[in-house]
């Protein structure tokens, strides 16, 4: 049986897309614009969907359904921005189902 990666597929795509807001959103409004106000909200939203992912990320591992290089690159990834997004689209493949 192929384990379920959509909750973890979906983890990706809004943990990858929080760092991303928080990169290029809300660290510039802080300095550049003297708004603190939206790392103040991003940053925690970020910090939650970031742990989500990982704890997500480390019980496939315990599970067996991520071998330890596959559980390593998401982990690296999940630090990069963009990261998360080519983790999923490349690791987590979904397989295509016959349309029947």
């Amino acid at each position: 049986m192929n384990p379920d990666f959509s909750l973890l597929r979906w983890s990706a795509l809004f943990e990858g897309t929080s760092l991303i807001l928080l990169l290029a959103i809300a660290m510039p409004l802080k300095y550049y614009a003297e708004i603190p106000e939206a790392v103040k909200i991003i940053g925690p939203v970020h910090g939650i969907l970031f742990l989500t992912f990982l704890v997500l990320l480390f019980s496939h591992a315990a599970k067996g359904e991520l071998n330890l290089a596959k559980t390593l690159v998401g982990f690296f990834a999940s630090f990069i921005p963009f990261g998360t997004f080519i983790f999923k689209a490349k690791v987590l493949k979904a397989k295509s189902e016959p349309l029947t």
